[in-house]
């Protein structure tokens, strides 16, 4: 009985083993009757176009792949090497693009912010012109110069992350052009929007940071009013001063 369970187990060992042989010859065939297929193609139709796979030495320009039991030719054409490669480019144009675009908005973001804090302090003090200690009035100067100084290097960054925004959608717009001119017409599609999208992101960024210009030179405005009115006042109490001891004199 044992040795009717070896055979047995023998047979279907090499059935199995058949079955594999009989698999990796059939796709064998089926890949050589592709390639005479190509090759008989190509001499019936007299014709050879530029970039395209024309015979079986050119086998290199394209590959050959199982899938499924199934034959599948890659395209890899130089137009279609072409497409791909441009749609890399505009990828990698979009990515530069929204880096810089966050960064850009975040400078412009900070800069209001700092803008904005230097005008509270700068209210707050002209609101208390005459009515504080020295150590108060000292304080407050000291948070002015701060917050002028911070809006300062914010608008350095401002400029610089400008000219590089600039520079990503000069790019971003080259690649739209060249993608659609290969062919890569949705990729071409996309970068163009992503630079709609990034020009509204720092239009709305931008229209922030002006608003705060503009109150802070309505405040600048202010301060030499009050300042004008606080000379005014202690030049008045002066004189003030100067005709009482007079009166005490005679």
């Amino acid at each position: 009985m044992q040795a009717v369970r070896r055979c047995s187990a023998c047979a279907k060992h090499a059935a199995g083993g058949l079955v594999q042989n009989q698999e990796v010859s059939l796709l064998q065939r089926r890949g050589a009757a592709c390639i005479r297929y190509l090759s008989t193609s190509e001499k019936r139709s007299g014709v050879q176009k530029p970039g395209e796979m024309t015979n079986p030495t050119h086998i290199s320009l394209a590959s050959l792949s199982v899938g499924h039991g199934l034959w599948q030719v890659e395209d890899l054409s130089h137009n279609s090497l072409i497409r791909r490669a441009a749609s890399v480019l505009t990828d990698s144009s979009s990515s530069f693009l929204s880096q810089a675009t966050l960064a850009l908005t975040d400078a412009l973001t900070d800069y209001s912010k700092a803008v904005h804090s230097r005008i509270i302090f700068q209210k707050r003090y002209l609101a208390s012109v005459g009515k504080m200690s020295p150590s108060e009035e000292e304080s407050l100067q000291r948070a002015i110069s701060g917050w002028r100084s911070e809006a300062a290097e914010r608008l350095n960054e401002c400029k610089h992350y400008d000219s590089t925004w600039i520079k990503a959608v000069n790019l971003c717009k080259m690649a739209a052009e060249a993608a659609y001119s290969s062919g890569a017409h949705q990729a071409s599609i996309l970068v163009q929007t992503n630079i709609q999208v990034a020009q509204s992101q720092v239009e709305e960024a931008r229209k922030l940071s002006s608003e705060a210009d503009k109150k802070l030179a309505e405040t600048k405005v202010e301060e030499i009013q009050r300042m004008a009115e606080y000379s005014a006042f202690l030049e008045g109490s002066e004189e003030h001063e100067v005709h009482e001891a007079y009166l005490r004199e005679d």
